[in-house]
């Protein structure tokens, strides 16, 4: 029922996905779905929480980085894995204030887990940059298909992302402003 959930979410975002058509892809009632779930809120905040959370608990935070590229930039897997994942969440980022309230804990998450990487005093402003332009990326790519990054090899993006990032987050300075001390 997940797997049929996440594409379905994945296909056509939160609102114009149903549970009629969920519970038909997965080859059940629509009633076992609203036993199970209780709502169509809660089964979507089950396709989201599931890879999300599960990312976040088996990724050390200096990995953490690196696996979201990865499970962003690689194609999905056929049982809606990683990439379904975030291409759900960006198509139904704002679809109502409950949606929003479950894609708000699962970022806050994330963003908890990223300000660890920093020890400057504004870690969590930093944290949320680097989460919203992981989230950016995922929408160019993934949602938006934008050209070069849709088609742009997976290792050198994240190769270009990590890097960037871990100037953010380390509070390093800027290449551009060590140079001009430089000179």
């Amino acid at each position: 029922m997940l797997v049929a959930a996440s594409a379905l979410f994945a296909e056509r975002g939160y609102e114009r996905a149903t549970v009629r058509d969920i519970a038909a892809r997965a080859g059940v009632n629509q009633a076992l779905l609203f036993r199970h779930f209780g709502s169509k809120r809660a089964l979507f905040g089950e396709v989201i929480s599931r890879s999300g959370l599960e990312q976040l608990r088996s990724t050390p935070a200096a990995s953490l980085v690196e696996t979201v590229l990865s499970s962003m930039l690689r194609p999905a897997p056929a049982e809606g894995g990683g990439g379904r994942s975030l291409e759900t969440l960006l198509r139904s980022v704002g679809a109502d204030n409950e949606v929003s309230a479950a894609v708000t804990a699962l970022g806050d998450d994330y963003a908890s887990a990223l300000a660890t990487l920093s020890s400057t005093g504004d870690s969590g402003l930093r944290a949320d940059l680097a989460l919203s332009w992981l989230l950016g990326i995922g929408l160019m790519r993934v949602v938006i298909g934008k050209r070069p990054l849709a088609d742009a090899d997976p290792d050198e993006v994240s190769r270009l992302v990590v890097g960037a990032l871990g100037h953010l987050l380390e509070g390093l300075p800027d290449p551009a402003e060590r140079a001009e001390e430089r000179d």
